[in-house]
């Protein structure tokens, strides 16, 4: 199983999109690795810059609603992963972007905006994300304390996550 945690990427914008997250260009390229230095290379938000080192230190990112809309492609979550992001928490998800990130054995978690505004209260250069994965929750600890959220997720995305992504599953049960 993946480690979950670490450094937090703050990204305050709703509706980042799959083409923000790794531009169309990129997707014939034939490794994740391929991938790694383009991740939100198109990503327009203010103060944001790509290759800032907070971003290459990150390894959890908290953002708002409808995270991962646009087309449909396991690069997003991939650019993640070989970027050792395994994280992703937003009030909401596109459907096939949440999906994928089980699939690939990571977690997008779901918290209400309330609890997402609270995240980014404790935005900070030093701010840090725990996951317990077995009693779901997550403890952010920054600059203004600790805080914990509770989360779910389903039995058969926990076990995806579990076996490290839906092919690893696949090979365990079939």
């Amino acid at each position: 199983m993946k480690r979950f945690g670490g450094k937090v990427l703050f990204l305050d914008r709703s509706d980042i999109n799959t083409d923000e997250i790794i531009p169309a260009k990129y997707l014939t390229e034939i490794s994740k690795e391929a991938l790694k230095p383009h991740m939100l290379e198109d990503l327009k938000l203010e103060g944001f810059t790509p290759a800032d080192p907070s971003v290459l230190e990150a390894k959890v990112i908290v953002t708002r609603a409808n995270f991962g809309c646009g087309s449909s492609r396991e690069h997003a979550p991939w650019v993640f992963e070989v970027n050792d992001i395994n994280v992703v928490v937003a009030s909401s998800f596109a459907r096939i972007f949440r999906q994928n990130m089980f699939n690939c054995g990571m977690l997008a978690i779901e918290l209400p905006e309330t609890a997402i505004d609270d995240l980014f209260r404790q935005k900070g250069k030093d701010a840090a994300i725990k996951i317990d994965f077995e009693n779901d929750t997550l403890t952010i600890n920054s600059e203004e304390g600790v805080k914990t959220f509770d989360y779910q997720i389903s039995g058969f995305d926990k076990a995806l996550v579990r076996a490290g992504g839906w092919v690893e599953f696949a090979d365990s049960k079939y």
